[in-house]
């Protein structure tokens, strides 16, 4: 991933130097392991636990020549023990061990690094999330439904949104008390069933939930582009002073934050499926799956974390404009509150049919001459004819107005507090 993405402590998780120190504590495990069972002398295990070590430049180096990155490893730790003064105790290192055992293994630490950066990110993001939708819990503005007025929320509803789930991957095939201890002592739980690799349907589960985390900041960032367009513009993301917006219209005010998160949210949905594609390899295996996840596996990571820290910040400095939501509410002179008043008509003795004739003929002649729903309703012979009409009129009194849409606000303010500080999956 390009530098511009990548956060300074994922990025690390993922350089050449974490990668072949993971690599390396996994041989260690696996020689002290090996060394407790009586298959390895127990000096030898202390020596390489000491002195073992590597320079990447010289793996690179080797690796141009043997074209193979863990012989390339392998070698140039031998040449460190070498020159410590312990050549004998490296004939140990690597031990019944195959290059997918150590890769495979090693990985898993990465991903484990990695996870618990995002879940950090995440626990950062969710109280920004909570805070914001109780700061704007009665703060009403107008629901769309496929772009299109339909009734009044609350902003605060909008920032309920959110879930993540996760999974990591573990060990590969040596022999199933070793392999048992091995993993303890990295701190991992063997695979249940694998061949000589680890099985990559937990790969392609734990790409797929990154690009679900994603996608769910995506949601969040293009709801705000969208309240961001001129016409609209109820909100927006933060413009600091002296930003540009544009090279050659000073006015501008872009959603660059926003587009940017919807953006890269596409390329880690695309990398899951290239997960997917390595759950099928060849009898015990092959390394079709190895390529791909240098790359998908780093990226969507170093991606995740990015996009988990821009949603925060973008949440957090909204720039929020409720006279803006009440101004639009009302653009349509009461005409969102046709479905209330269909309600209110029926529930008050009027045949569903019949009410729904009625609104509708004023709903359309509302839009399309921009006039006043509610007052040629109020002043239609037809819709205040009979006891159902008056019976909606007396007991009906909320017609076009917003407390039947925003009366469980509360109740739902108590509820989002209640799942935070149970940490419950509502705001996971």
């Amino acid at each position: 991933m390009i530098t511009r993405y990548t956060r300074k402590e994922m990025g690390r998780i993922w350089s050449d130097q974490n990668k072949f120190q993971q690599w390396l504590e996994v041989e260690l495990a696996a020689s002290e392991a090996l060394a407790e069972r009586g298959v390895v002398p127990v000096e030898a295990a202390r020596l390489l636990r000491a002195h073992a070590s590597f320079d990447t430049a010289r793996i690179n180096e080797i690796e141009r020549e043997v074209k193979h990155d863990v012989i390339a490893f392998t070698t140039a730790v031998s040449e460190k023990m070498a020159a410590a003064g312990h050549a004998e105790a490296s004939r140990w290192l690597h031990y019944g061990l195959t290059s997918n055992d150590v890769v495979d293994t090693a990985q898993a630490l990465q991903i484990r690094q990695a996870y618990e950066i995002l879940l950090v990110d995440l626990e950062q993001l969710r109280p920004i999330l909570k805070r914001r939708a109780l700061e704007f819990q009665h703060t009403v503005q107008i629901g769309r439904t496929h772009g299109v007025h339909a009734e009044p929320i609350t902003f605060g509803l909008k920032l309920t949104v959110g879930k993540i789930s996760g999974a990591v991957g573990t060990f590969a095939h040596i022999g199933p008390e070793i392999e048992e201890a091995i993993c303890a002592k990295l701190g991992l739980r063997p695979a249940p069933v694998s061949s000589q690799v680890i099985q990559r349907d937990r790969h392609a589960n734990f790409a797929a939930t990154l690009a679900i985390v994603t996608a769910s900041l995506e949601k969040i960032a293009l709801e705000v582009r969208h309240l961001q367009r001129t016409e609209v513009r109820e909100a927006e993301e933060y413009f600091s002073k002296g930003q540009k917006g544009s090279s050659a219209m000073p006015h501008k005010r872009n959603p660059v934050t926003c587009e940017q998160i919807c953006g890269l949210a596409r390329v880690v949905r695309s990398n899951a499926q290239a997960a997917f594609e390595n759950v099928a390899l060849w009898h015990e295996r092959d390394i079709s799956h190895s390529s791909v996840e240098r790359v998908i596996l780093p990226d969507s990571t170093i991606l995740a974390d990015y996009l988990l820290d821009k949603t925060t910040k973008l949440v957090d400095q909204l720039l929020v404009y409720p006279e803006r939501m009440r101004r639009n509410l009302d653009l349509t002179r009461g005409l969102v509150f046709s479905g209330q008043l269909l309600l209110d008509l029926a529930a008050a003795g009027m045949l569903r049919e019949a009410a729904y004739k009625v609104v509708q003929r004023h709903a359309m002649e509302a839009w399309e001459n921009e006039s006043d729903f509610r007052a040629a309703v109020e002043t239609d012979p037809e819709a205040l004819h009979g006891e159902p009409a008056a019976a909606a009129r007396r007991g009906g009194g909320r017609n076009g107005s917003r407390c039947r849409q925003t009366q469980h606000s509360d109740r739902r303010a108590g509820r989002c507090a209640r799942a935070g500080a149970a940490g419950n999956d509502f705001w996971r």
